[in-house]
């Protein structure tokens, strides 16, 4: 059963940051599945069934980006928001839009925006809540392009909280 807030699944190779991650988003109410890499992130994400997958980029075996772009093109995980939890350089972020990231988060983080992050695309996710993502498309509206949010000091396309 997940988490009262919902299932995340937290995909770095740096074990001291899928762990903070992880407790950060456990004392919230979510539960956390982590893994070591894309490939990883590969084999489990249709047993886990997440709500929400946080990314990092430079991972071995297969990337963040191009995990992204793979759980896009399968119809059994397209609609999981994805977060990239990376150092956010113009290069990732343009890479990111591309294979359908929804949102990115800077390295260092603050743990609490990190949080804010996570909930705001299971709002997302769970098709709206008590504060929709700003910009974010209607339910239903199938000619809205994807949103992306970055908090990487890159761009906002939702704007400040």
């Amino acid at each position: 059963m997940p988490g009262l807030s919902g299932r995340v699944l937290v995909v770095d190779d740096n074990k001291v940051i899928r762990q903070l991650i992880r407790v950060n988003l456990e004392l919230e109410g979510f539960e956390v599945v982590t893994a070591a890499d894309g490939a990883e992130c590969l084999e489990i994400v249709h047993r886990v069934r997440p709500d929400v997958v946080t990314l990092d980029v430079v991972m071995p075996r297969l990337d963040g980006l191009h995990t992204a772009a793979r759980l896009r093109a399968d119809a059994r995980t397209r609609d999981i928001p994805i977060a990239i939890i990376s150092a956010c350089t113009q290069l990732e972020v343009d890479s990111g839009r591309s294979a359908g990231v929804d949102a990115f988060l800077a390295k260092p983080f603050e743990p609490t925006e990190m949080v804010r992050l996570v909930r705001r695309l299971m709002r997302r996710r769970k098709g709206g809540g008590d504060d929709p993502l700003p910009g974010a498309p209607a339910p239903g509206d199938t000619e809205a392009v994807r949103d992306v949010e970055f908090i990487c000091g890159v761009e906002s396309a939702w704007g400040a909280d």
